[in-house]
């Protein structure tokens, strides 16, 4: 052949599982699990259409891993020992995606006693000998001992991360590792494989590892140098696993020269047989990729709601049996087809077709993270696929003399949009677009009504990945249900002293960038708008978050002034406080060192002090965390309650009395924290830069930081909390009279329940049924209970006996739930707020039991978040009707909303403030207990309660 042939290998064990992990658990018409199986399909789609876009393979093939032990296994039998069996419900799937593979007519190999790895390699091997070029489409390391491979006939082997859209050679390899690629094995048996259980040599890590085949060159040099070096640990490991490391040296090794199954000239690349792969999608029922098979568009679009999974002990989407949504067939994403906009009358013509649309999508940018501080740089607008432009307002080298590219005035501009931006019969859709509200209110720009596509992912997958929280990004949204890598911002400005702010950004990257923000966000709107109705999640955004977006970005501006005075004075007792301790630390540990090394403090505690209880982790280190510290103390170790008093102090330094005084902003004299809205699974708002939300507020030093939080002159702080409402909360949904006779005669809650629990109130009763009443709706253990109350584990669980027998409804709430969660897959609150718990069903008991916690706290805390954001979106329309216009909120930390306010607005703020909070559940939700709201005024915040 003239063309030059070039063979691609995917790593298919790698897509099954990250396909697994990217979907929710869902079943095709039959019952049958088919996640993983679409995650797969839709990747192996876009594989091969990307491919086909660039330098295409002339040749594929998929390599999977076939189930049983390899020649590795005959020489270390503990070889992949700790590998744990794949999820049930992903195992009726390997089939399934066989099949899959089958009808793409592409070929799938797996082997007895070989692993996909060695396949890969053999193959990789034949085809260079033939002259091929071969890439690799995978990440794994071991594999990447292959890269830079060339045969003399000319085949070189490289690899493609397509995750990261990378190509991986010999410079990306040795920027990994250190070394290149053929020393990579020599790193590998040094530092071994705690995924694959190669045991390497214990105490050497990567950059050990990589340290010595620099210096030495190979694996056996540097075992041959051990009795040379310097006596240690290092050196005595080397000589006394040595052996070990040879066998790791052999279990790294590639096999490339195993029989190759199928012959390489099989997996030439055709067209797709339409007829195997649509009788494919269609036994599955995967609807919108039919649809574009049909339409010959190439790779699949949104992703499709197939029917809920419910196997036993699993988590299921919350969509109805048999709901699929039939979504637009969209075009890819063009990043060609984007406008840039530089005169006024290009944007008069997009601002009348955006009124003619009624829904916009937008996006700014900017030179800064920081809202409240970066100048704004452009905007870009979306009407629809692909039809998106941007308008750059900023641009311009840092230098005052440096040239500047056509663009609109920014003044002009902007009041060019301000009707669009303001009019109620254009709705704006934003991703995250609290910021975007904040940059242009800053230039007079009110930006009204919005739709924000990341809250409307959370109100719909919260706690749904089996990542966690991460997910919401439009990066991730993206990849996830449009199947799109979008450009990243890094790519443009890059990093670190070379990176240059957005203003420097030619034109053409900005607008790409730019416009495929606002196309992208545009796509997540038309997706998720029909999913909040079929899944029932319109409830929750359209009465409970939705309406908070404007109202946080609103106290996002307000911000709160602090007293840079009286922090430096705290910084400077803090840091006289915390050299005394130091100093009291070294002298009963007869030594200095760094404390705040988690190695050194351990080694200082367990080996030279004698302590029990040292732990050691993978990294062969003692723990030394919070944990077990306090246990340390408890048995009267007091350099360990010294090291918990340093960490306070040291913490509460360097993360509030140093940190506000750089967090105030020049302009306002005032710290403008930031809000997330998607920060904490259950719905309650996080703060970051600077995190209010994690001042301690029971310790004197605490309160000291807050004393540092003032007041104008002439106004107050007024500082409304929410009295015991998880509580009162659990009282309600857990049916319990005890509780709520309490809580309806104002009685003390806590003395309540000691009465119940031991038949006396004194102060360590109260104290203790103030700890249970918490513990128990956390779903403690009895080992949890028993610690924090310094009890035996059977003395506590005598307790939570004792508890449920007084209070059964909490039981009884606490088994109803979980069993519904299992069922389900997701916890609701009274808002219908959802909360998925993929693991609850795990068989790993630490997965799940922390699943089961979460669980049980989750429809409690997320219902009390649901109301204080209710309460937020309605304080500011309920002061303005009580004609209290100068009265604003400033910050909501927990349970607690803190104003300022003219002095002489205090007694007239109050009832409004305490009514609007009381009443925040109604009329969605009728509590059948009261909610309590406690107020406190003063100068500072700290004085306010």
């Amino acid at each position: 052949m003239d063309e030059k042939q070039h063979l691609y290998l995917v790593d298919g064990s790698a897509y099954i599982f990250r396909a697994y992990h990217r979907l929710p658990p869902l079943t095709n018409p039959a019952g049958t699990p088919v996640g993983a199986v679409y995650g797969y399909t839709t990747m192996l789609w876009k594989l091969a259409e990307d491919l086909h876009k660039a330098d295409g393979p002339t040749h594929l093939a998929v390599i999977l891993d076939k189930a049983g032990t390899s020649f590795r296994n005959d020489l270390y039998d503990q070889y992949k020992a700790n590998r744990p069996p794949p999820p049930e419900d992903l195992v009726p799937q390997f089939p399934l995606i066989r099949d899959a593979t089958r009808a793409f007519s592409l070929a799938c190999i797996e082997e007895d006693a070989l692993e996909a790895d060695d396949l890969i390699a053999s193959y990789a091997r034949a085809a260079t000998l033939r002259g091929w070029d071969v890439t690799i489409v995978s990440s794994d390391k071991d594999l990447m001992q292959l890269v830079g491979k060339c045969a003399t006939g000319g085949g070189c082997i490289d690899m493609l991360d397509t995750m990261k859209n990378q190509r991986i050679d010999i410079p990306e390899v040795v920027e990994k590792f250190g070394v290149p690629p053929e020393k990579v094995g020599d790193v590998l048996a040094l530092m071994g494989d705690s995924v694959d259980n190669v045991p390497g040599i214990r105490g050497i890590g990567p950059k050990t590892a990589t340290k010595l085949i620099q210096e030495y060159g190979d694996l056996e040099s540097a075992l041959a140098a051990a009795p040379s070096m310097k006596a240690g640990k290092l050196r005595e490991s080397l000589i006394e696993q040595a052996e070990m490391a040879r066998l790791s040296r052999v279990l790294v090794q590639l096999k490339e020269d195993c029989p190759l199954p199928i012959p390489i000239e099989d997996f030439a690349l055709g067209q797709i047989p339409r007829d195997p792969l649509a009788a494919f999608l269609e036994e599955h029922g995967f609807t919108s990729l039919l649809r574009r098979l049909d339409d010959g568009k190439g790779s699949p679009g949104p992703k499709t709601q197939l029917n809920p999974a419910k196997p036993e002990n699993k988590a299921a989407p919350a969509a109805p049996a048999g709901n699929r949504q039939s979504l637009p067939s969209w075009p890819a994403v063009d990043l060609g087809a984007y406008a840039c906009v530089q005169s006024m009358g290009e944007l008069q013509q997009w601002i009348a077709r955006a009124f003619e649309a009624r829904v916009v999508a937008i996006d700014t940018e900017t030179s800064a993270l920081d809202a409240m501080r970066a100048d704004l740089v452009g905007v870009s607008l979306a009407l629809g696929p692909n039809d998106a432009c941007y308008i750059p307002l900023g641009h311009g080298g840092a230098d005052m003399f440096a040239e500047k590219p056509v663009q609109i005035d920014r003044a002009e501009a902007l009041a060019a949009l301000k009707p669009l931006l303001e009019s109620d019969a254009v709705l704006k859709v934003g991703q995250n677009i609290k910021y975007d509200l904040n940059i242009l209110a800053r230039h007079g720009v009110h930006v009204a009504p919005i739709d924000d596509t990341m809250v409307m992912s959370f109100c719909l997958d919260a706690g749904r990945s089996e990542t966690g929280l991460a997910g919401h990004g439009m990066d991730e949204l993206a990849e996830r249900h449009l199947l799109h890598t979008t450009m990243k911002f890094k790519d443009l400005c890059g990093t670190g002293k070379k990176a240059i702010s957005f203003a420097e950004v030619p034109l053409a990257d900005a607008t790409r960038y730019a416009a495929e923000d606002a196309d992208v966000t545009w796509r997540l709107h038309r997706l998720f708008q029909p999913r909040l109705v079929d899944e029932a999640g319109m409830r929750i955004y359209q009465k409970v978050d939705r309406p908070l977006v404007p109202v946080v970005a609103m106290m996002e501006r307000n911000g709160i002034k602090v007293d840079r005075e009286r922090l430096s004075g705290l910084s400077t007792e803090f840091a006289a406080q915390i050299a005394r301790l130091e100093g009291v630390i070294f002298e009963k540990c007869g030594q200095s060192f760094t404390i705040g090394s988690p190695k050194q403090l351990g080694e200082i505690l367990f080996d030279k002090l004698g302590y029990k209880g040292g732990k050691k982790g993978k990294t062969g280190q003692y723990s030394t965390d919070q944990s077990v510290l306090e246990g340390l103390a408890a048995q009267g170790a007091e350099v360990a309650t010294l090291v918990l008093e340093w960490r306070q102090l040291s913490k509460l330094k360097s993360t509030y009395t140093d940190a506000l005084q750089a967090a105030i902003n020049p302009e306002t004299g005032r710290v403008h924290t930031s809000y997330s809205l998607v920060g904490a699974q259950t719905g309650r708002l996080s703060s970051n830069e600077p995190n209010l939300q994690n001042i301690p507020i029971r310790t004197e030093i605490g309160r000291q930081i807050r004393d540092a939080f003032v007041a104008e002159p002439g106004n107050v702080l007024l500082a409304a909390d929410y009295s015991q409402i998880e509580l009162r909360l659990a009282a309600h949904m857990a049916d319990v009279p005890a509780l709520k006779e309490a809580f309806a005669a104002g009685e003390d809650i806590h003395a309540r329940t000691a009465m119940e629990m031991f038949g006396t109130v004194d102060r360590d009763t109260r104290g203790r049924a103030k700890t249970i009443n918490f513990a128990i709706l956390y779903g403690i253990s009895r080992w949890g209970l028993g610690g924090r109350l310094g009890v035996s584990a059977d003395e506590a669980q005598a307790m939570i006996d004792r508890y449920f027998e007084r209070f059964p409804g909490i039981q009884r709430y606490i088994h109803e739930t979980l069993e519904s969660v299992r069922e389900c897959g997701y916890s609701q609150t009274l808002f219908g707020r959802k909360t998925w718990f993929p693991r609850i069903g795990s068989k790993n008991q630490a997965e799940r039991q922390g699943s089961e916690r979460a669980a049980i706290n989750a429809p409690i805390q997320g219902t009390s978040a649901d109301i204080i954001k209710r309460a937020m979106a309605r304080m500011m329309p309920g002061l303005a009707e009580a004609g209290l216009p100068n009265v604003k909120m400033l910050l909501q930390v927990h349970d607690e909303l803190v104003f300022e306010l003219p002095e002489g607005d205090v007694e007239k703020a109050r009832p409004v403030i305490e009514r609007v909070m009381a009443t925040a559940a109604e009329p969605a939700v009728k509590l059948s207990v009261p909610l309590g709201v406690e107020i406190g005024t003063g100068l500072s915040w700290g004085a306010a309660h």
